[in-house]
């Protein structure tokens, strides 16, 4: 008989063992099998694997939304968003679950030749270790969409932690009608598969991440294939700030 849960880290944890090995798509410690698996082959027509940075990125740089600063990228995969932001000046840190996938993005920066200290593990269990903040610029393109529900409260207490006051969120996620399971968050735990990654509305980010301040929230513009930057119509793109005034030590 076990009995292992008396604080909320075990409840998480216990959570976690619900989906743990059913379909291997998620954004935690059990995922990193199959997502070693998946960036194994680079030669693969997977959108994500291009070496160009969002088209949202870009451009919030492009019209001074953000500047350089510390940045964090959560589940970089073969670098593309991190490199960029260390050609423009930032100081990188860029965490994900596969070795696969950072061996490539260390390939990808030592040809190109920037620097980024690229981070191999989960980004819950990093924080005040590795991940020590604080940070001007979180970027999540396409990790948070692979999180089961319950690790939303881990996702958002990481960004209490390392996102600076003032400090912006850049997130790129699936959108609800084009990608992605719109099964609710109850059925989710009844089904227990994330079924690929989650679909959002533009109201259930809003409401999620209401601690912040909205800056932008818009379809990502869906980029033809000579295009420099990155874009897919089936993903939204937003960009959040930390207001001063939120901040705790």
């Amino acid at each position: 008989m076990d009995r292992t849960v008396r604080t909320a880290e075990d409840v998480l944890a216990l959570l976690d063992g619900l989906f743990t090995s059913q379909n291997g798509q998620w954004a935690t410690g059990d995922g990193a099998a199959f997502w070693d698996s998946f960036y194994a082959d680079r030669s693969r027509a997977v959108p994500f694997f291009v070496a160009k940075p969002d088209e949202s990125l870009a451009a919030c740089l492009d019209q001074d939304l953000i500047t350089p600063g510390r940045a964090l990228d959560l589940g970089c995969g073969p670098g593309r968003n991190a490199l960029f932001l260390a050609s423009r000046g930032f100081e990188v840190d860029a965490v994900d679950l596969s070795p696969a996938a950072l061996a490539w993005a260390e390939d990808r920066a030592h040809e190109i030749g920037v620097d980024v200290r690229f981070i191999c593990g989960d980004a819950f269990q990093a924080v005040g270790t590795e991940l020590t903040g604080p940070y001007d610029l979180v970027v999540d393109s396409g990790c948070f969409h692979h999180l089961p529900p319950h690790r939303r409260v881990s996702y958002l207490a990481l960004l209490d932690r390392v996102l600076a006051p003032g400090g912006h969120l850049a997130l790129t996620c699936f959108a609800a009608g084009a990608m992605g399971s719109e099964l609710s968050d109850a059925d989710l735990y009844r089904e227990l598969q994330l079924q690929g990654g989650l679909a959002y509305t533009p109201e259930s980010l809003r409401w999620i991440f209401s601690d912040l301040t909205e800056v932008e929230l818009r379809r990502m513009h869906d980029e033809p294939p000579e295009s420099k930057l990155f874009g897919e119509a089936f993903l939204w793109t937003a960009l959040f700030r930390r207001d001063p005034e939120t901040s705790t030590d």
